[in-house]
């Protein structure tokens, strides 16, 4: 992310990480009518653009396709609304939170309770070196790069590649990797999670296929799966890896400040904010989880400072998929070509 050095100078932070807490706080409450309708406008189209596409199947297979991309959208906005019972952030009701966030978890194909446990991991240990590997994008330092054989640095450079990170990576996690409880093997209930969510979901691939074949499978259900996956796994890339994100070791690491200076406020159109439920409002999010998603742009509202932190255009966030090393000195994400500079 590219920022005027004077930027900071000309909008300077004047609460703590820990002051700020305080603050948002009051924007917790949610509005159970808000959060059933938000819930309802999303589902109702998503349902009917799914209605459509398959009418669509005996005019063309491309029509089918075309639909797939707003039911992507729509998915897309299912699971941050998902997200949001797995923080229980939508409802004051944590039963009702958790039944509704399971129930999307058949469509977002995303077992439920396995997805909340390693998201709280995430949220919990972000920005800690000594806490890497659950909930999170692979990230070396420098050092620890420079220090690996040369194999291990042609498979580093590989996975961060963006063509596998972005076209390979979300049909892998989704399809594959969510089908089994990938962090929380031993634990029996994340068993019990990911085969419930396994078993509803084959129950409905065999509805679909016994009232219309493959056809529905193929052009409407993979391909909006794998766009919502892919759209989520970009939004969920550039909310932690920028260029002034923080990375710290364990003793160095502190939970408030790793939340609102390790994420990004990624500035998005309405449209797109509606779509991904404000999630681009990451910082603040991070910061206090528990505020439900159609309630963070009043935060930006009533608090301004808090959109200059950690601010990201789309056009600054495309320099972000090369950044791919945490400098521990400089405090900074850096190229494969900055670290090699530096090292030099």
């Amino acid at each position: 992310m590219n920022i005027a050095p004077d930027f900071k100078t000309e909008q300077p932070e004047t609460k703590s990480a820990q002051a700020w807490v305080r603050t948002l706080a009051k924007y917790r409450d949610p509005d159970t009518a808000r959060s059933l309708l938000e819930v309802a406008v999303t589902a109702v189209p998503f349902l009917a653009l799914w209605g459509l596409a398959w009418a669509a199947l005996s005019v063309s297979v491309w029509l089918s396709l075309a639909l797939s991309v707003p039911i992507a959208m729509f998915l897309l906005r299912l699971f941050t609304i998902q997200h949001d019972c797995g923080h229980g952030s939508l409802f004051k009701n944590r039963t009702l939170s958790d039944w509704v966030g399971r129930t999307l978890g058949v469509v977002t194909v995303t077992p439920y309770a396995l997805w909340r446990r390693t998201h709280a991991i995430h949220h919990s240990s972000h920005g800690n070196l000594a806490k890497r590997g659950i909930g999170d994008i692979v990230t070396l330092t420098v050092d620890e790069y420079n220090a690996r054989s040369p194999l291990w640095k042609l498979q580093y450079r590989a996975y961060r590649n963006p063509f596998f990170l972005f076209a390979f990576v979300p049909s892998y996690l989704f399809l594959i990797q969510q089908r089994f409880p990938v962090g929380l093997m031993g634990e029996k209930k994340y068993w019990i999670s990911t085969m419930g969510t396994n078993l509803t979901l084959l129950i409905v691939l065999a509805t679909l296929y016994a009232f219309g074949g493959w056809a529905p499978i193929l052009f409407i259900f993979l391909p909006s799966t794998i766009i919502a996956a892919t759209l989520g796994m970009w939004l969920f890339y550039v909310q932690h890896q920028f260029e002034e994100t923080t990375w710290d070791q364990n003793e160095d690491w502190q939970l408030h400040d790793s939340a609102l200076h390790g994420s990004s406020y990624y500035v998005l159109p309405n449209w797109l904010n509606w779509f991904s439920a404000n999630i681009g409002i990451h910082h603040v999010h991070h910061l206090y989880a528990r505020i439900p998603f159609y309630r963070l742009p009043e935060v930006l509202r009533d608090n301004p400072e808090l959109a200059e932190i950690n601010r990201m255009t789309i056009a600054e966030s495309f320099a972000s998929a090369r950044m791919r090393l945490w400098d521990e000195q400089g405090k900074r994400l850096l190229t494969f070509a900055q670290a090699k500079a530096l090292t030099a």
